[in-house]
């Protein structure tokens, strides 16, 4: 249940104006005078109000936490708490991930907001996805956030004391958490008044995912992985909505359901709605345009953002290693050189694993679930839409049951293509 300051209340364009008149530093941002700026609330995501904000000079976006679910409504209460976390995983990963994230200006502990950089001429990746449009430096930049966002936040690189301070920080975000653990690897699987799905067309293959033991087993297992395994601090929500792009620049979003959990788990967010774009391309396509060619491109950004992360990771691992995981002066030996390598790559493919699991999850948990995505929920023919749902549902039930199949990104692209149009 969301804990509500007496302060607080909800921002509408004219309360929001009053206030940020309010903030000097904000006003000097924005440039002019409070009644000449153009406001407009323009949050299309499930839980927040978003505003953007236009004076004479600049712009500055604000983010409002609702007591609630927005997508959901007043009967689904949620804590207001989740923006101290979203403006603490700033701070924490600015340092590390600097112009990959949006710069935040200013953080409101009553009204539980936050002003932050206006990004443009950025979009949100997923409509660019949809779009079929080209990020030449999109998998490269995620890659490499990823890589830093969760390496310096780690055993590897802080000593342990540290780590458990900003553990027991991010423990406090148990209502954001709970949402994954019940939305990702819980209600998916079974009955549950939240889910839905394309029917009648998919009635046949969501009962017989649900009557798989082997696939809930599994599934099961990444759940307990995500609870236990806190190795760094994840962003929590790392999908395709949560990415804002332009021609030339990247930045990461949204993160108000960060915790310390698996690498794994931000890597899969991101892997597996690449992979639900590339299904839902068919819905899409046009006369003009098949597609096709697209698809080649978001399985070779997928290569990309694999192979961008492997490699600042273990950059990271090899020059900036400072913390109490592996400690230099246990490996001070030229002798050692070989054994360290060895247990980096090791590392790295328990990370892999890790990815293709979550990003499973995540792309069952956006069919069978609540809170869809649009990459399939625009598709207004349900026939063709529950036809990419299915070929989504039968890559990822593939890469929870038969893990073995993949040993590198090679082995799932050629899967891909494979698991198109069919539901078994």
């Amino acid at each position: 249940m969301t804990s509500v300051r007496p302060a607080y209340r909800a921002l509408d364009t004219q309360s929001l104006r009053t206030w940020l008149a309010t903030q000097p530093a904000v006003c000097e941002l924005l440039g002019g005078a409070a009644p000449g700026w153009s406001i407009r609330e323009v949050g299309d995501g499930n839980l927040n109000l978003v505003f953007i904000v236009e004076g004479t000079v600049g712009a500055v976006c604000v983010k409002q936490a609702l007591p609630y679910v927005r997508a959901a409504g007043p009967s689904w209460p949620m804590t207001l708490e989740r923006a101290f976390y979203e403006n603490a995983y700033y701070l924490e990963v600015a340092p590390h991930v600097g112009g990959l994230v949006p710069a935040v200006y200013h953080y409101d502990p009553e009204l539980y907001c936050i002003v932050m950089e206006c990004l443009s001429p950025h979009i949100i990746l997923r409509h660019g996805l949809m779009a079929g449009r080209q990020y030449p430096r999109l998998a490269n930049h995620l890659g490499e956030y990823v890589a830093r966002a969760c390496f310096f936040t780690s055993d590897l690189a802080r000593p342990f004391e540290r780590k458990l301070e900003n553990m027991a920080l991010f423990a406090g975000n148990e209502a954001l958490v709970r949402i994954s653990v019940d939305l990702i690897f819980t209600d998916p699987y079974c009955e549950s008044p939240r889910n839905r799905h394309t029917s009648p067309q998919l009635d046949t293959l969501v009962a017989r995912l649900r009557a798989d033991a082997d696939l809930k087993v599994a599934a099961a297992r990444f759940g307990q992985k995500f609870l236990n395994d806190a190795q760094a601090l994840v962003h929590g929500d790392l999908h395709s909505g949560s990415v804002m792009v332009s021609e030339t620049d990247s930045r990461v979003i949204d993160p108000e359901f960060a915790f310390y959990g698996p690498i794994g788990f931000d890597l899969g967010a991101f892997f597996g709605n690449l992979l639900l774009s590339w299904y839902s391309q068919p819905g899409h396509a046009s006369a003009a345009d098949d597609r096709a060619a697209y698809r080649d491109w978001i399985l070779e950004q997928t290569c990309i953002f694999w192979d961008s992360f492997r490699t600042r990771f273990l950059a990271l691992w090899a020059d900036a290693a400072r913390g109490d995981a592996f400690p230099a002066r246990m490996f001070a030996r030229t002798e050692d050189a070989a054994a360290l390598q060895a247990a980096r790559a090791a590392f790295l493919d328990t990370l892999f694993a890790d990815m293709l699991g979550f990003a499973a999850c995540k792309m069952i948990r956006r069919i069978l679930g609540f809170a869809h995505v649009i990459d399939f929920e625009s598709i207004r023919n349900p026939a063709l839409r529950a036809a990419c749902e299915a070929g989504a549902l039968s890559m990822a039930r593939l890469l929870l049951t038969q893990p073995q199949q993949f040993r590198s990104m090679s082995d799932v692209v050629e899967a891909v293509p494979r698991m198109q149009w069919r539901g078994e």
